[in-house]
């Protein structure tokens, strides 16, 4: 029975075990049964809730949308019909505008009517008033006209030469002042020799014995201090004298120095003078180049080239009319620096200008350009400013001055050469210029006489009173002047005095 008994107990615990297990497991799936239909139930809830938020929270976007829909409409609305009122007044202005226009043109076209009217009615009576004239001043129409525009034209030059002389007076007033304080000025600056140098063109021999050692033996030695120096040796009855004449003033120069150092040394014969024209030909070149660089030095001038000084210094021994053309160049230069000083010009380019004015008749050249052109050319090889190029070339009128240091240039040349002392004039020359002062203006209608005084620098008119009035005889002054100014060369300026003068001579007897 035992045995039975350990056989049913084990049996009876596993049978217990598994209904507890299973009544476990029944009690667990109940008990997650509930679990998950309350999680449902809430999930429900929730969802409920949630469905019923967005619900509300669409209608209220709905409502929303829907507020500011009906707002834009309502604003749309009330554009359009202000922007129909506005249509509306506009053509309503247009309409009463084009009643008006139309209106105005219903009158402009009657007053046109009544002016074309008029207008006819007016042209009969011009014509009968024009015939009416005619008869009775015995003149046509056309002449009627065209003295009507003489006496136009009499009047309007009348007030013309009034207003020109008005001008003129103020413009000389005031001119005058300046240019007399600019001139001052400039003279008292300036300090410079007022005598004119001469050419030498003679040697003086201590007797008449040298004239004959001078020709030499069948006129060896003369031919050879010709063949030398590019001179002519004139040898004639002056006594202690002979003459050297060459067109070329430095070949005159080393000539003149060579033949006083022969006769100094007395040793004369071909040998010698081709020693003394050599080392005189030296020193002669040495001569020219220092009085180049002295001249720019003096004046503070620099970056200039070898062949332009030594053209400068070649200035030393040219004169024109009897002035030195080197001193003459320093000398402009210096007159034209302080002007531009003056007049606000600038004052390196007008000095440089100056100083190279001249620099043409300096340099070896066969051309047959004038001096002015050549030292134009020169100036532009040169490298040299514009300016420079243009006052040099422009400084006789060759060339128009573009520029206000050119016109300086022009002043200062003028100046330096009609100072007193500055030049030499011929007799013959004197006379002529006069003589063309005097023609030039008896060459006009109404001039009786005229007379050149004052050495030229005053011409004195004497009109006929009866064929000019005061205001043409004032034209007559300038048109006289601007004929010297175009056909006449010389230096400063001249005066033109007009004199109409009535003279009434009665006798009683």
């Amino acid at each position: 029975m035992d045995w039975m008994f350990w056989i049913i107990l084990p049996l009876a615990g596993l049978l217990l075990g598994w209904t507890i297990r299973w009544l476990y497991a029944r009690f667990q799936l109940a008990a997650t049964e509930q679990k998950s239909e309350r999680l449902k139930q809430d999930a429900i809830r929730e969802a409920e809730a949630r469905k019923k938020e967005i619900l509300l929270e669409a209608k209220e976007q709905v409502i929303r949308d829907r507020s500011q829909q009906e707002k834009e409409t309502r604003e749309r609305r009330a554009e359009l019909q202000r922007y129909e009122r506005r249509v509306l007044q506009k053509e309503e202005a247009i309409d009463k505008k084009t009643a008006q226009i139309e209106k105005i043109e219903q009158q402009l076209a009657e007053r046109d009517r009544a002016l074309q009217v008029r207008d006819d009615a007016l042209g009969e009576q011009e014509d009968r008033y024009r015939a009416e004239l005619e008869r009775i001043s015995g003149l046509s129409a056309e002449e009627a006209k065209a003295l009507i525009i003489r006496d136009l034209e009499d009047e309007a030059r009348h007030d013309a030469q009034a207003l020109i002389n008005k001008v003129e007076q103020e413009a000389n007033l005031a001119g005058e002042k300046r240019a007399r304080d600019i001139l001052v000025a400039t003279i008292q600056r300036i300090a410079t020799e007022v005598t004119g140098e001469t050419t030498i063109t003679s040697v003086t021999l201590p007797n008449d014995e040298m004239k004959g050692r001078i020709i030499g033996r069948e006129g060896r030695n003369i031919r050879t201090l010709e063949t030398l120096t590019g001179v002519d040796i004139i040898i004639d009855d002056t006594p202690e004298a002979v003459v050297i004449s060459c067109f070329d003033p430095v070949r005159r120069e080393i000539a003149k120095v060579a033949l006083e150092r022969l006769i100094t040394d007395g040793r004369i014969h071909p040998a010698r003078i081709e020693e003394i024209v050599t080392r005189v030909s030296k020193d002669t070149s040495q001569k020219i180049f220092e009085e180049g660089e002295k001249v720019l030095f003096d004046l503070g001038i620099h970056n200039i080239s070898q062949d332009a000084i030594r053209a400068l210094g070649r200035l030393y021994f040219r004169t024109s009319y009897g002035q030195n053309v080197l001193q003459h160049s320093r000398e402009v230069a210096i007159i034209a620096g302080v002007l531009a000083s003056e007049v606000g010009a600038n004052r390196d380019i007008t000095r440089r200008a100056a100083l190279l004015h001249d620099i043409g008749k300096g340099v070896e050249t066969d051309s047959d350009m004038n001096h002015a052109e050549i030292g134009m050319d020169m100036a532009r090889k040169m490298g040299e400013d514009p300016r420079v190029i243009n006052a040099i070339g422009s400084h006789h009128n060759d060339i128009e001055p573009t520029c206000v240091e050119s016109v300086l240039v022009q002043i200062a040349d003028a100046i330096s050469a009609a100072r007193p002392g500055a030049r030499k004039e011929t007799l013959d020359n004197y006379v002529k210029r006069l003589e063309n002062l005097e023609n030039i203006a008896e060459g006009f209608n109404g001039v009786d006489k005229a007379y050149a005084i004052q050495a030229g620098r005053e011409l004195r008119v004497l009109v006929n009173n009866e064929t000019l009035n005061d205001d043409q005889s004032r034209l007559l002054g300038r048109e006289i002047a601007k004929k010297i100014e175009d056909d006449l060369r010389y230096p400063g300026r001249i005066k033109v005095t007009l004199i109409r003068e009535t003279r009434i001579v009665e006798y009683a007897r």
